[in-house]
């Protein structure tokens, strides 16, 4: 047999048809970095200011509140890295769905992945609101 050259040797994300399943699986890996990296700064940060000094804590909160041009842009990097958390959190239930054996047909994992998607916007838009209101 003689081996056809213009063929991929595997698939690969130029020749499927692109629907929301790759979408969430995708953003599961990237959340999952976010997470690691951006989350893990903040938090260690965070714990190190909270048991140091009050001038190390107003350096962090100094930070949080940091608004240049008037565009809260550590705000804006905090509601994306919440959204993180609850997109990979929602995408990893929908992994453990899966890792049981249901949800594979294309229906229901299309509809997974919308919900996963939809559930974490609403999540993060209601854990905003109650950080929010509070505030005010």
């Amino acid at each position: 047999m003689a081996r056809n050259t213009a063929r991929p040797l595997s698939p690969h994300l130029s020749i499927w048809r692109w629907g929301p399943h790759m979408l969430v699986s995708i953003l599961h890996r990237a959340t999952g970095m976010a997470l690691s990296v951006g989350g893990l700064f903040l938090l260690t940060w965070w714990l190190l200011a909270l048991s140091g000094s009050a001038g190390a804590y107003a350096t962090f909160s100094g930070f949080i509140g940091w608004q240049p041009l008037g565009i809260p842009v550590v705000l804006i990097g905090l509601v994306a890295l919440s959204w993180s958390f609850f997109q990979h959190t929602l995408s990893g239930v929908r992994h453990l769905v899966m890792d049981i054996g249901a949800g594979f047909e294309l229906v229901t994992n299309k509809r997974m992945a919308y919900a996963t998607l939809a559930g974490s916007f609403l999540l993060t838009v209601a854990f905003w609101a109650l950080i929010l209101g509070k505030a005010a």
